[in-house]
């Protein structure tokens, strides 16, 4: 586990955005980084400062991804035919975790995390507790069904901030949810803008 978890809004501060989308942000009151001197934080980024910054971005949306797991990510995007940018963020749309959060089952991508590790999600009814587990075209990821009146599910699916993605069939009723098919940049409802150009020129120089 990262430090993330701990201090998820520390993102949202030393970025200046609201990464999430999410009303409790700090950057609601404050856009400046947090610190002492996070006011003074004005400097114009270098083309170094401004790809790192773009990654890092990136990689703390999904929440507790380490630095290894995301560059074996960036990897095997980088081995797909196509742009690659475009195939990453892809492959972190795909993750177990992401699709749960995505499906408005869970709150937050830490929550989807701990929900997945517990053993409260299905895929093509057999449980799966990984939250890497990569999901496929046509998959179908349910919550048990012990585990569907949990207040943290209800309190979820009643979320107005965001929706649930056309990329995704969800069924609050049933609480299932299949993955139609992989999105592209412009189908993720990133609260921001995230710029997996950068993270490829990072990576192609570091």
């Amino acid at each position: 586990m990262t430090k993330r978890t701990s201090a998820k809004y520390k993102l949202d501060r030393r970025m200046g955005e609201n990464i999430w989308g999410r009303a409790k942000s700090p950057v609601n009151r404050r856009e400046y980084g947090p610190g002492q001197h996070g006011q003074r934080r004005k400097n114009k980024l270098s083309d170094f400062g401004t790809q790192l910054r773009a990654k890092q971005k990136l990689k703390g949306y999904y929440g507790d991804l380490t630095e290894k797991q995301f560059r074996r990510i960036y990897a095997e995007a980088e081995r797909l035919r196509g742009d690659t940018g475009e195939m990453l963020v892809g492959l972190l749309e795909r993750r177990l975790d992401a699709v749960v959060y995505r499906a408005k089952f869970v709150p937050t991508i830490w929550a989807a995390r701990q929900f997945v590790n517990h053993g409260h999600v299905e895929v093509n009814g057999q449980r799966v507790n990984i939250p890497s587990y990569r999901v496929k075209e046509g998959d179908v990821i349910s919550i048990r069904e012990r585990s569907r009146q949990l207040a943290i599910v209800l309190e979820a699916v009643s979320l107005t901030e965001r929706d649930v993605p056309d990329y995704l069939d969800a069924d609050h009723n049933k609480m299932t949810a299949t993955f139609v098919r992989t999105p592209s940049l412009g189908d993720i409802p990133y609260a921001v803008q995230m710029e997996p150009n950068l993270v490829v020129e990072f990576y192609a120089k570091n």
